[in-house]
């Protein structure tokens, strides 16, 4: 495994199949463990976080070590501080750091310059870690999730990006539904991914459902044009009634109801967001076992 995760595709298939055994394996024990004793994980997040930001913080205590929150109005990077001069001080100080950031680009740059792991948080482009406990809810619920289909509804955003990439390392068929002028189109380089604008095509006999929100932080701005075009795109129980009788929804929250998903689909049985929602604890525990043990 590399030093840093910043992508999905920083790992080969045996490195994430064996990152989710870990992941199983660890949500399987005793909470409470002294793995990463002594070991000190810093945080810094230039946008705000529910899940992602507990998660590191709970699981560095269950494993014995301690975190630390940084907003980028705390530290000097907001005041002008080139990151540079910012990964090489903390670097020298802490066992690991998890960035989220606006651009993946401040996430190489950190990563060039920092001497311990860096972890991708969040960025515009990818969202790896949320991938981990997709993934893990899935190999959890179902094993293997090798040839089985996979249909994502709505926007093509930093998640969907990770799904993809995961497609082509663990083998599985990828299907997007999206308006065509949020598409990536013939720029998206995937072998395991079909891009279409049907529901219907994307969905039908699929084995997992996902989706996520039309409105990403940091694209506030286009909310009434991307309500319009999405409008077509919700997930609902007709929806879900065109995938597989054993198929399970997942979201990667937080969720708009009567937006992305109908007003009782994340309790509706075939859901299974809120075991998801705690495997980010696990997947994550795994990831820094892996990278800072």
């Amino acid at each position: 495994m590399k030093s840093h995760f910043l992508d999905i595709n920083d790992l080969n298939s045996n490195e994430l199949e064996n990152l989710i055994d870990k992941a199983l394996d660890l949500k399987g024990k005793s909470k409470i463990s002294n793995i990463l004793q002594g070991k000190f994980l810093g945080l810094i997040f230039e946008k705000s976080s529910t899940r992602t930001r507990i998660s590191f913080e709970v699981g560095m205590t269950q494993l014995g070590g301690k975190a630390s929150f940084l907003s980028i109005q705390d530290l000097q990077l907001g005041r002008g501080e080139i990151i540079e001069d910012t990964s090489k001080v903390i670097s020298s100080m802490v066992d690991g750091l998890v960035l989220r950031t606006i651009e993946h680009q401040t996430q190489l740059d950190f990563s060039n310059h920092s001497s311990v792991p860096v972890i991708n948080g969040l960025s515009n482009k990818s969202h790896p870690c949320q991938i981990l406990a997709d993934l893990l809810t899935y190999y959890e619920e179902k094993g293997s999730i090798k040839g089985k289909k996979i249909a994502w509804c709505g926007d093509f955003n930093n998640v969907c990006y990770s799904y993809a990439q995961a497609a082509d390392l663990l083998d599985f068929e990828f299907w997007v539904a999206c308006p065509k002028e949020f598409s990536p189109g013939d720029s998206l380089d995937f072998n395991n991914v079909n891009l279409t604008t049907s529901m219907q095509e994307a969905v039908e006999d699929s084995d997992l459902v996902t989706t996520d929100v039309w409105v990403s932080m940091g694209d506030e701005n286009d909310a009434s044009k991307r309500e319009k075009a999405f409008k077509d795109y919700q997930v609902n129980e007709d929806i879900l009634d065109k995938a597989k009788s054993d198929a399970i929804f997942l979201h990667c929250l937080p969720a708009i109801r009567g937006q992305e998903i109908s007003e009782n689909l994340l309790t509706d049985s075939r859901s299974r967001v809120f075991r998801q929602a705690e495997n980010r604890l696990h997947a994550q525990k795994a990831l820094l076992v892996e990278l800072i043990g």
